[in-house]
């Protein structure tokens, strides 16, 4: 079976892209990093991709709110070929900074279908950078090809402004009965029912860690999947309860079972698929 071509964008402050080429390599995609300035000069080169990734990062120093800037960039620029690579059964993903950028352009999570922003990430509650392990649980019922049938995982945050927010209880509704919500913070004793800081490190609205658009292939997260490769990356990797010493060498790390149900939902050809 062929691999599929991942583009990798990079430029502009963007600092995670070359994790997130190797990750992708390690669930069987073909990466290539691509400056998004060579984008925009040759429209064309993104048809030549199965999967297009954002990374995480500071693009353009979020000097302006994290992820506007590239955000308005790559909308202008490249938004009709972005809605063509969609609409041709070409999936997207954008962690922490890629997810800001992918709200703000309005890929995510398009619920009226006019690309225009819907939701927002904002600063943390705790009005600082948080840099820690979180617990997430995926959603049965959302759209999600890149998050079908996953239990939940721990998974690192790293990020000032990733407080997911909507309009009201009306907008999360709609979200949630539409399997928008691919993932949420859960806490780690009691059923995950007591969600609070810092179980989930922002604040956000429904305690929502990534969300999908309408055909399940458009995905964004605040959480780092690319940042647990390996069974050693975990805090906790050298704890029995956790992980079971003559284990420990021969699993990969659970960030990789995201990014591989991309891989194989990018590998089945548009024609055989339902949106």
């Amino acid at each position: 079976m062929r691999r599929p071509r991942v583009c990798i964008v990079t430029g502009f402050g963007i600092n995670a892209d070359e994790e997130l080429a190797y990750a992708f390599e390690c669930v069987g995609g073909q990466a290539v990093r691509v400056h998004v300035r060579d984008l925009i000069g040759a429209p064309r080169l993104l048809s030549t991709f199965r999967i297009l990734a954002f990374p995480g990062g500071f693009s353009f120093g979020d000097h302006l709110g994290s992820g506007k800037v590239f955000a308005t960039l790559f909308r202008r620029t490249l938004g009709a070929e972005l809605a063509e690579f969609i609409a041709g059964g070409g999936l997207v993903l954008g962690i922490c900074n890629g997810f800001q950028v992918l709200v703000k352009m309005g890929a995510l999570p398009n619920l009226e279908g006019r690309g225009t922003q819907e939701v927002s990430l904002i600063h943390n509650d705790s009005g600082k950078y948080e840099d820690r392990w979180v617990r997430v649980r995926f959603e049965e019922n959302s759209r999600c090809v890149w998050t079908k049938g996953l239990p939940d995982m721990d998974l690192p945050v790293r990020h000032g402004e990733g407080k997911f927010i909507v309009k009201g209880d009306d907008a999360m509704s709609a979200l949630t009965a539409s399997g928008l919500v691919a993932l949420r913070y859960t806490a780690r004793d009691a059923g995950g029912n007591d969600v609070r800081y810092p179980d989930d490190p922002n604040g956000s609205d429904g305690h929502v860690a990534g969300i999908c658009d309408l055909t399940g292939r458009v995905f964004g997260l605040m959480p780092h999947p690319e940042a647990f490769l390996h069974s050693e990356n975990h805090p906790q990797w050298n704890f029995p309860a956790v992980l079971p010493r003559n284990a420990r060498r021969s699993l990969q790390g659970e960030g990789l079972r995201i990014l591989a149900n991309g891989v194989r939902a990018a590998a089945v050809p548009w024609n055989h698929r339902r949106s």
